[in-house]
């Protein structure tokens, strides 16, 4: 039975289920299942991290290189798989510690297709076969099996493990549905094996043969130097969630592959930022999760809070961050299509907030629950709460269930930050798919929000914004939605002044350890569970993309740094990811409220990241150097792939083809664009010396003009380019290159390259 024939080639053999070490074809369903057995504890391991020891390692986003390692009963073993064929794949294993005589621990390849096909051994080929709609894939060994067991399924063998041990050869086969090709510890402590799909039996075993036989790709680190490793562990993150949905028949990047939430479980917010920390590495995985996050639309407009294989959550949403994802990942790969196929979605999700969860018509939002559908928790003070996305924060504790209304007491801060965002947001959408109505609309309530929230959620007494009760009062406790207004450009200047000092205080939101989501001094601190007192990667990359706003660059940077220190103190040793970590030491799995490897943690490295390289809707693409050597890349850009690389104060950005720009500039560059005929930048900061900017692939005579701010540059001819001297500048200031095209040459890089570049900050 043919399986997923859509699914990207360079993707097809991957480990898609909940056992991480399983390797699939999804276009033929054909899996190759690791099974570990321990003589002295009689266990049986199908490494499923749910209920086994596993250790993630490497992951790319396709299948380039895969890497675990499991512990069952004392006996430590990696596993490791990679191709550079779409249609083959290498495996092998390695047991670096016994916990017994290897003769009584078992590695065990298990092959099977979900079609129910007949899996033959050929022992003369010392080849394993099975053949699906006149298509044949070959599995080879580096050694041949000490012997081959055949089973109706793979529950089957475990149960022949658990009641027989490994000495029994009753169930010997060379065709069933499931084959058990076996190795012990003694003889294989160190085993490989290869997979490959081809249209013949004889090809099949020549190109598995193959692939056993090449060596080893080397996968270089992708972020080195500042803020070293922080890209590395976005990709791992990611390419280990990244599983298939057998339910709805589609790949996507899960919250974490290893909770028990039934066959599928998608939570609205959390899909966005799996789409945006996908975006770095493949535009196609980032419009998947897109998909997968607006799949949740309902009839009546919201996006389903959460939607699993066993529950639905209808009546209520989560805060709507879809626009802002969108619009950073058009700003990173130019694609419009990523705005085309979400925009209405996200448009009627907007107007549902406002249509339904302002009850008195105040301006400002509420969370609550609609009388719609049978959602756990439906109706309920709890429920209401889900919309917040931080369902037991101490700020809700006030907040009182209203059935009448279907809403809580309170106005919302993060609620209505994030509604005042997502429609700026949806108001540049609008633009650039050219709904001139809808952009001034979506504009105008962004505005009306902003004033409002500026106005009304302002506790003056505190110097911060809060949750505020509908009919009067602030509520006591606070959490780092403090911030919020400035991600959504609701503070004045003197009010996000005040805010910087509640940053930084220790009694409150400072310290080594941030950003707890209850003060320090509040009562819920000390209890250390969930939202009450506990760091949450996604709340800290809001406030970093706040303080980037309002250009407080050396908070932004603090925070950054903070999150990068507080990822790797739990990922360098243990590989944790964590849902959330405890505010006062940095842990993670102090208690038992924490997932270890949740995708959104993957943003406390992605704010390190962008303090290199990255993009926000204000100031779009920035590179920034502060002098210290970085190697960052590749990453997706809107350039293509593209790799930065600081060398002795000198930056290059490059791609395959060559490179495109490099200075010795000493600073920020925002508002990166190469366009057609045309390149320009903002440079912040700067020394007193002249800089130099340089732009392989144009000659002095392609140069119209060069401006910077009201300066006229003059080009200088460079190795393989054009050189500009850039002089010193106070503040934030503007620089223009207009060229005309020119011969191609042998340079690294042509004007081509700088034409055809997308335009999309």
């Amino acid at each position: 039975m043919r399986g997923h024939n859509t699914i990207p080639l360079n993707r097809a053999w991957n480990s898609w289920s909940l056992r991480p070490a399983e390797l699939t074809y999804l276009p033929l369903g054909v899996r190759i299942t690791p099974m570990l057995y321990s003589s002295r504890s009689r266990r049986v391991s199908l490494i499923e991290p749910r209920s086994d020891k596993v250790r993630f390692g490497r992951h790319t986003i396709a299948n380039r290189l895969i890497e675990l390692e499991t512990e069952l009963s004392g006996t430590v073993i990696g596993f490791s798989a990679q191709s550079t064929d779409p249609f083959a794949i290498r495996g092998s294993w390695q047991a670096t510690a016994l916990g017994e005589w290897g003769t009584r621990f078992w590695v065990t390849l298990v092959v099977s297709a979900d079609g129910g096909e007949t899996v033959r051994y050929d022992p003369v080929a010392d080849a394993t076969l099975v053949c699906i709609d006149r298509r044949y894939v070959a599995i080879v060994t580096k050694d041949a099996p000490i012997q081959v067991t055949g089973h109706q399924n793979i529950d089957a063998l475990k149960t022949d493990f658990e009641t027989n041990g490994y000495f029994y050869t009753a169930t010997r086969s060379d065709a069933d549905p499931v084959l058990g090709l076996r190795f012990n510890m003694e003889m294989m402590r160190e085993g490989g094996y290869a997979a490959a799909v081809a249209d013949t039996e004889a090809l099949a075993i020549a190109k598995a043969r193959t692939c056993l036989a090449a060596g080893n790709a080397l996968l270089p680190p992708a972020h080195e130097g500042r803020f070293a490793g922080s890209l590395d562990a976005m990709r791992d993150v990611v390419g280990w969630n990244t599983i298939w949905d057998k339910v709805n028949h589609r790949p996507y990047t899960a919250v974490s592959r290893i909770w028990n939430l039934g066959e599928f479980a998608v939570w609205y917010n959390d899909q966005t930022f799996a789409a945006l920390l996908s975006g770095p590495f493949d535009a196609d995985v980032a419009r998947e999760n897109m998909a997968v996050a607006l799949a949740g639309a309902t009839p009546q407009g919201n996006i389903a809070c959460i939607v699993t294989s066993n529950d639905a959550w209808v009546d209520r949403s989560q805060p709507p961050h879809g626009a802002l994802v969108a619009w950073l990942l058009y700003q990173r790969t130019g694609e419009k299509s990523l705005l085309q196929t979400s925009y209405r979605a996200l448009a009627r999700n907007q107007r549902w907030w406002r249509e339904n969860r302002d009850p008195d018509r105040s301006g400002l939002i509420s969370c609550g629950t609609s009388d719609v559908g049978e959602g756990l928790y439906k109706g309920t003070v709890f429920g209401a709460r889900n919309e917040t996305g931080m369902d037991n924060s101490a700020t809700h504790d006030q907040a009182l269930y209203d059935p009448a209304t279907r809403s809580l007491s309170t106005f919302d801060l993060g609620l209505n930050c994030a509604l005042a965002l997502d429609a700026e947001m949806l108001s540049k959408i609008a633009g650039v798919l050219g709904d001139t109505a809808d952009a001034l609309e979506f504009a105008a309530l962004a505005e009306r929000s902003r004033h409002l929230i500026g106005r009304e959620l302002w506790d003056e007494s505190r110097g911060l914004f809060a949750n505020r009760q509908r009919a009067g009062g602030f509520v006591r406790s606070l959490s780092p939605t403090s911030f919020y207004p400035l991600l959504c450009g609701a503070a004045n200047s003197e009010q996000a002044a005040r805010l910087l000092d509640h940053l930084a205080d220790p009694e409150t939101f400072g310290g080594a350890f941030v950003l707890p989501n209850s003060t320090r001094d509040d009562p819920s601190h000390t209890e250390n569970v969930y939202w009450r007192g506990r760091i949450w990667p996604n709340v800290n990359y809001l406030v970093w993309l706040g303080l980037r706003r309002y250009g407080f660059d050396e908070q932004a940077l603090e925070l950054a740094g903070k999150s990068y220190d507080l990822f790797m103190q739990n990922w360098k040793e243990h590989r944790i990811a964590a849902e959330n970590y405890n505010s006062d030491n940095g842990e993670a799995m102090d208690q038992g409220d924490t997932d270890p490897f949740y995708i959104w943690s993957a943003l406390l490295p992605l704010m390190a990241v962008e303090e290199v390289s990255g993009f926000d809707p204000w100031t779009g693409w920035t590179i920034t150097s502060d002098g210290s050597d970085v190697a960052l890349g590749p990453f997706l850009s809107p350039l293509g792939a593209v790799s930065l690389s600081i060398r002795n104060g000198v930056t290059s950005l490059d791609r395959d083809a060559g490179t495109l720009l490099t200075t010795d500039f000493i600073g920020r560059m925002t508002k990166l664009s190469f366009g057609e005929g045309h390149f320009s930048c903002t440079l912040q900061g700067g020394t007193e010396r002249d800089a130099r900017l340089s732009l392989p692939g144009l000659d002095v005579t392609s140069i119209i003009a060069a401006h910077f701010g009201t300066t006229n540059l003059t080009a200088n001819a460079a190795k393989w380019g054009v050189e500009f001297l850039i002089p010193p500048a106070a503040g934030a200031t503007e620089l223009h290159v207009w060229f005309k095209p020119v011969a191609s040459t042998d340079a690294p890089a042509n004007n081509a390259q700088l034409d055809n570049a997308n335009r999309c900050t």
